[in-house]
């Protein structure tokens, strides 16, 4: 990986940590619940790919929501952590 990837991607990890720390509604949420007398640690874990463009449209894939089941499942607690998060998810195939 290149340094300016790698600058990159710190710039990028620093902007999520900041957009965190400067969020009105989660200070506001932590604040309430340690009112209510607990101690709040948050742990976010994100995921990030890159692949580097080969130059060409002509790469062959298949869009969003077209992936066959042998490329993509979903369990029954991929489906319950997506409706918490009001995502909505087609059920069946």
């Amino acid at each position: 990986m290149d340094k300016q990837l790698k600058s990159m991607i710190k710039e990028l990890g620093d902007a999520i940590n900041n957009s965190l720390a400067d969020s009105e509604q989660i200070a506001e949420v932590i604040s309430r619940i340690k009112d209510g007398g607990y101690d709040v640690v948050v742990v976010l874990e994100a995921t990030i790919g890159f692949n580097e463009h080969a130059g060409s449209e002509e790469e062959e894939s298949l869009p969003v929501g077209r992936q066959s089941s042998a490329d993509f499942k979903v369990t029954s607690q991929d489906v319950q952590f997506l409706k918490s998060l009001r995502i909505s998810v087609e059920e069946g195939g």
